[in-house]
């Protein structure tokens, strides 16, 4: 039985973002060269974050183009991070097990979020052919 999702923490995708952010906020305050770089570690934690931002705000407006709009942004941020997590590997700041981890469950957290893109296109289509009253 499918629950009713009646707000942003009730969505699975919203949950998985915490995780995922949740894990790099610990990344980016323990590890050692992260620290020192302010700039990265401050970009890598706002990224991690607006995953999930973007998730809630986007549910918030209650509208599904907006909550399209907002799903999208959230699935750039899994890519951006990502893209970061690659450099830090490449920089060898962290074990590429550690990143390595992290960025599959940014991919599959963005394969996710475009899932959910898809079914959310497919009711504004429909909403666009409902007669206006």
């Amino acid at each position: 039985m499918n629950k009713k999702i009646t707000s942003f923490e009730d969505l699975i995708i919203w949950q998985k973002a915490q995780e995922i952010a949740e894990e790099i906020y610990h990344l980016a305050e323990e590890n050692k060269f992260i620290q020192k770089d302010f700039s990265l570690k401050d970009q890598l934690k706002s990224a991690a974050l607006s995953i999930s931002d973007n998730i809630a705000e986007g549910f918030e407006y209650n509208n599904n183009p907006d909550f399209y709009r907002f799903l999208r942004m959230s699935k750039g941020s899994c890519g951006e991070i990502r893209n970061k997590l690659l450099f830090i590997k490449r920089m060898k700041f962290v074990e590429a097990g550690t990143v390595l981890k992290l960025c599959d469950d940014a991919k599959q957290l963005g394969h996710q979020i475009g899932e959910l893109m898809k079914k959310v296109k497919i009711r504004i289509l429909e909403e666009k052919k409902k007669p206006k009253k």
